[in-house]
């Protein structure tokens, strides 16, 4: 004969195993601020060592200044965009996908 027990008494984990504070889409959204800020940070970083630069363009359209805080812009920018889309486009895809009927 097995015992069974049940899952809530003397458990201090939530299901899944995981932290409340870094479970699902928290966690994807603190990796993707961490990511962009990163980027800036090696845009800025680029632009103050790195002499003789030419100044972006973001979107090959919108021009940046050759400076540190135009290039940490164009970079945090253009990953925030690059990530940004895709990471929408599966929180929506999710959410639709949940929706639907068994």
């Amino acid at each position: 004969m097995s015992e069974t027990t049940d899952p809530a008494e003397g458990d201090d984990q939530p299901p899944g195993g995981s932290r409340p504070g870094l479970a699902g889409p928290r966690l994807v959204v603190g990796l993707y601020v961490v990511l962009v800020l990163v980027t800036a940070t090696a845009g800025f970083l680029i632009a103050t060592f790195v002499e003789g630069l030419r100044p972006p363009r973001f979107l090959f359209l919108v021009p940046f200044p050759a400076t540190p805080l135009g290039f940490a812009a164009y970079g945090g920018l253009t990953l925030a965009l690059i990530l940004g889309i895709p990471l929408a486009l599966v929180v929506l895809v999710s959410r639709r996908i949940d929706d639907e009927p068994a």
